[in-house]
């Protein structure tokens, strides 16, 4: 006989009155993720760094046009709250002070992957494209490539473009953002 387990899925509400209620701590490396509670993996220090150079380059660039966030949460949906490593953010006065931004908010979302990109690319990105991302950066510093996944549709993206060291990024938003492979990847 074949048990069967059954999961208990949590919604963002939920999922936040385990903040407020102290179950899951504001410091946990947690994120919500179509109704599961998922552990992020570690920030290693060339994760950390593609992050700072990111930061650096985009909020140089984009300057007043977008929020640059920075590992902040996004909500999806009822049962997803990720945290992308960054995302460009429609201006807003009060820098989403009362909710955390949701896909019409969002330009883009970066994912640094170090050792996570297999998830990153099988659950993250497909997660981003049902929610209609406009665009997602995936970059697998271990591959030393960084996937750009745009047009958006409820089984993922239509188009993906793998770029390499010598080549220049550019987002599709901003034509005019453009960012060396070689520099990103540090």
């Amino acid at each position: 006989m074949v048990t069967q387990t059954l999961r208990r899925l949590f919604t963002v509400s939920e999922y936040h009155q385990m903040m407020d209620s102290g179950i899951l701590r504001e410091d946990d490396r947690v994120e919500l993720i179509e109704g599961e509670v998922i552990e992020m993996s570690p920030i290693g220090s060339r994760h950390a760094a593609c992050v700072k150079r990111l930061n650096r380059w985009l909020s140089e660039r984009v300057g007043r046009r977008a929020i640059v966030g920075v590992q902040d949460p996004v909500r999806l949906g009822e049962r997803s709250e990720p945290q992308p490593d960054l995302a460009l953010l429609r201006p807003r006065p009060d820098f989403y002070v009362q909710a955390h931004p949701e896909p019409q908010d969002i330009f883009l979302v970066v994912e640094v992957a170090e050792t996570s990109a297999d998830y990153d690319r099988e659950v993250k990105v497909p997660l981003y494209a049902r929610a209609g991302l406009v665009e997602v950066w995936l970059v697998d510093i271990a591959a030393r490539v960084i996937e750009v996944y745009r047009q958006p549709g409820p089984t993922g993206y239509r188009q993906m473009q793998r770029l390499s060291p010598g080549q220049q990024l550019s987002s599709a938003v901003w034509p005019d953002v453009s960012l060396p492979v070689d520099e990103i990847l540090g």
